[in-house]
């Protein structure tokens, strides 16, 4: 019998002493702040569905690894959420701010209702974005900007926590950007991807090269 086939994941057990990330996306954000392109705005969580999707952050705790260093964005809505998961079972671990896994910034056009944006657009929006990939707002970045800054990101983390699990609590936008890192995708194409409030996706770093273990898992009980 062959002794190597590949690093084929035959088991659910993931391997121990590789290098992964746990990527989550934070909770749903409160009502009036939904009505408007929030981006990289600071906007509070609605505290409604923290109550109500208590057992989704009680699974959560219980399906990332420990031990694992945890990061969040600068964002408070990211350091909420991260708290939460802890507070449902997981325990308390103190969180670096990774600045590398914050929201698009849409710049000039953070405020914006839905309605108005389209006259701001140069270019179409994406069918599963606000805008299109290589639409940069004044003052802000495109996609395909993010998709570098959270590429990089990964990059260094990934050579400073070598053989670590990292739980990065982040943004939908960021976790696409990750995704196009670890696929060699264009921002379009990442930006396919579903990336739900609280659903987790994880990746992994090989001497391969990268790799996709799961997208848009949600936590149902």
């Amino acid at each position: 019998m062959s002794q190597n086939h590949g690093n084929f994941l035959d088991t659910p057990q993931l391997q121990k002493g590789v290098t992964r990330f746990w990527l989550i996306r934070h909770a749903i954000v409160e009502q009036n702040a939904r009505r408007h392109l929030y981006g990289a705005m600071d906007v509070p969580l609605c505290p409604d569905s923290l109550v109500a999707q208590r057992p989704m952050y009680e699974t959560l705790a219980r399906r990332l690894p420990h031990p694992a260093l945890w990061f969040t964005s600068p964002l408070g809505r990211a350091q909420q959420t991260a708290q939460a998961i802890q507070q449902a079972g997981y325990g308390m671990q103190a969180s670096r701010i990774e600045p590398g896994f914050t929201e698009q910034s849409m710049g000039e056009w953070h405020g914006t209702t839905h309605d108005r944006l389209p006259e701001k657009l140069a270019v179409p929006a994406h069918p599963f974005w606000s805008v299109g990939a290589t639409e940069q707002p004044p003052g802000g970045e495109s996609m395909v900007q993010v998709c570098a800054r959270v590429g990089a990101a990964l990059d260094r983390m990934s050579r400073e926590y070598a053989g670590q699990d990292m739980v990065v609590v982040s943004h939908g936008g960021a976790i696409r950007g990750a995704l196009a890192h670890a696929l060699h995708v264009h921002a379009h194409t990442a930006l396919h991807f579903s990336v739900q409030n609280l659903s987790l996706s994880v990746i992994e770093h090989l001497r391969e090269g990268w790799r996709v273990v799961n997208v848009n898992e949600l936590p149902l009980a």
